[in-house]
């Protein structure tokens, strides 16, 4: 009879801290219990945020565990890309009571998740809908607080993550609008990323152009509220604004494939799961597959969005699993 461990799993990104108990056995994760989502700001440190779970569940918490962080890894100190938080990894077993742990980039957990979720956890976007090949190159990108990139590649039944800072590649504007977009941001950040475009923020930077260009002024909103805003279809700026975004992320996401010499690529984080179908009507296609004497190599890369839940988590979790067996 197959033993059942049990792990801590982690997933913090800039804006907030997810965490759960994930049960694996034999490779194979078999649930994620106790979920708790954090506001990143409610906390100072990851370990005071860490205690407030082991408090919320009013138990001791497992020695073993896996945490996603949305930072550049590095042995010394990891600074989060778009949060206060710190880590310093030699002192995350003492800290956090934990005798074994795997460390890993936060998109670098979705490209895990990526390779081990069944077909019933894609939506097809664009491009052929067939599935997964064994032997494969993989790009993993996803807007949400930042632009996070990662790269799957898959040979029989094993499989290598590439954590990546793809989302820190240099913006590229291919019409008249785009060009005063990236003149604006020039003016406020000097060098100009994809994600300052490419990202949850970056709905408020291309609406406002938006209604600058058409004489208008903007609604002042958080950023949820403006992309439900823009989700909705109700408000013809705010609709605009989202529908340059999907061109600006499809232009990358195809930049991304030919870097990576891709065969498929698949959107997750928040953001992508909360456009739904919306990817699917707009330009994102078309932008992805112009790359003038590479479109049809283009054409020929199926686009999936990833609809699992909680990627991150299970992401964690598959590559605790990875390093250490089930």
């Amino acid at each position: 009879m197959s033993s059942v461990r049990e792990i801590i799993v982690a997933d913090i990104g800039g804006t907030h801290a997810r965490f759960a108990l994930a049960q694996i056995s034999e490779g194979q994760i078999l649930s994620l219990d106790h979920l708790v989502k954090m506001e990143a700001r409610e906390h100072a440190s990851l370990q005071i945020a860490w205690e407030a779970y082991g408090a919320e569940l009013g138990r001791d918490l497992p020695n073993e565990g896996a945490i996603a962080v949305a930072a550049a890894l590095d042995d010394d100190v990891m600074y989060f890309t778009n949060s206060s938080w710190i880590l310093r990894p030699a002192l995350v077993g003492e800290r956090l009571g934990l005798e074994r742990f795997k460390i890993i980039n936060d998109f670098g957990a979705v490209a895990y998740a990526v390779a081990n979720l069944g077909p019933e956890h894609f939506a097809h976007v664009c491009g052929p809908d067939k599935p997964f090949e064994n032997n494969t190159n993989v790009s993993v990108l996803g807007p949400g607080t930042g632009l996070g990139v990662a790269q799957l590649v898959r040979w029989g039944d094993d499989y290598q993550v590439i954590e990546t800072e793809g989302g820190h590649i240099d913006f590229a504007p291919l019409d008249p609008t785009e060009d005063r977009l990236l003149e604006q941001l020039r003016e406020e950040h000097r060098r100009v990323s994809v994600e300052r475009v490419a990202s949850g923020p970056g709905l408020r930077t291309i609406y406002r152009l938006i209604c600058e260009l058409e004489g208008q002024t903007p609604q002042e909103l958080a950023d949820r509220d403006l992309w439900a805003l823009a989700l909705g279809g109700q408000d013809a700026l705010a609709t605009a604004a989202c529908d340059r975004f999907c061109l600006c992320l499809g232009a990358a996401a195809g930049d991304l494939a030919l870097a990576h010499g891709s065969s498929t690529v698949v959107l997750a984080g928040g953001l992508g799961a909360r456009m739904g179908d919306r990817l699917t009507l707009s330009g994102f296609k078309e932008r992805f597959v112009a790359k003038g004497r590479f479109q049809s190599r283009l054409e020929a890369i199926p686009v999936y969005r990833l609809i699992h839940s909680e990627p991150g988590l299970f992401g964690a979790a598959s590559a605790f699993v990875k390093e250490f067996g089930g």
